[in-house]
């Protein structure tokens, strides 16, 4: 773990939670930002290498550690054995997404180069949820979710979005299922709000990370493409 790159945030609950933060190389006021939510194997290199991409392309990216009520700061999962993940995942709350996503709104407005007006939230597997939820919580710019797991069980927070969504699935994903996915989109277009929907065939649960099996690496360049066009017309 780089630790200089990392942060420390109070969260309201009174937990101290670590963030992994990247910016620009060259980090002048205005600058967008992103907050990067972790997969369910918590924020570990993949992770760190999304955020650093988004620096790359001129963003103030920042990954909180969802796992840190009940893991160490650095916790990374084996990707081939999720029950090194259960004991944390288990204990996770809305309520705990929640706060943590309001220290690291807290911390964004404390970032003199950030333009406030310009952030963006993206999250994998289980932090397309939590993107969800913070773009229902936070007043921001877009967001996007990857293969979200659990995304129709917060359907009815839809109402609350307050940027445009994109959706990203593979199409061979046998851990979510299209009725689930309808259950989404129909919460989303009952509520009128703003969202694309994308489904890639040819790709499975996990195809954007490059240390699972399931990687994929045509849709992961694909997938960026339309992350970067959506974000760039939000």
């Amino acid at each position: 773990m780089n630790n200089k790159n990392y942060i420390e945030l109070k969260v309201a609950d009174g937990s101290i939670m670590a963030a992994y933060t990247a910016f620009p190389e060259v980090n002048t006021a205005g600058s967008p930002a992103i907050i990067v939510l972790q997969e369910a194997f918590g924020v570990n290199n993949h992770i760190r290498h999304v955020a650093g991409r988004f620096a790359a392309a001129g963003y103030v990216a920042v990954a909180p550690e969802l796992f840190h009520r009940t893991a160490p700061n650095g916790f990374a999962g084996d990707y081939a054995d999720f029950s090194t993940v259960t004991p944390h995942t288990s204990k996770l709350t809305n309520d705990g997404f929640k706060a943590d996503l309001e220290a690291v709104w807290e911390w964004l407005n404390t970032q003199t180069n950030v333009d406030i007006s310009r952030v963006y939230a993206i999250g994998y597997c289980m932090g397309g949820r939590v993107a969800f939820i913070a773009n229902t919580l936070l007043p921001l710019k877009a967001a996007v979710s990857y293969y979200g797991g659990g995304l129709d069980k917060v359907a009815y927070l839809a109402a609350d979005l307050h940027g445009k969504h994109l959706f990203i699935w593979g199409g061979k994903d046998a851990h979510i299922k299209d009725d689930n996915i309808n259950a989404l989109i129909g919460a989303v277009e009952a509520a009128d709000k703003d969202y694309i929907n994308v489904k890639i065939s040819y790709a499975d649960h996990g195809f954007n990370c490059d240390e699972r099996s399931s990687y994929h690496e045509a849709a992961s360049k694909e997938a960026w493409a339309l992350v970067m066009a959506f974000l760039g017309g939000a």
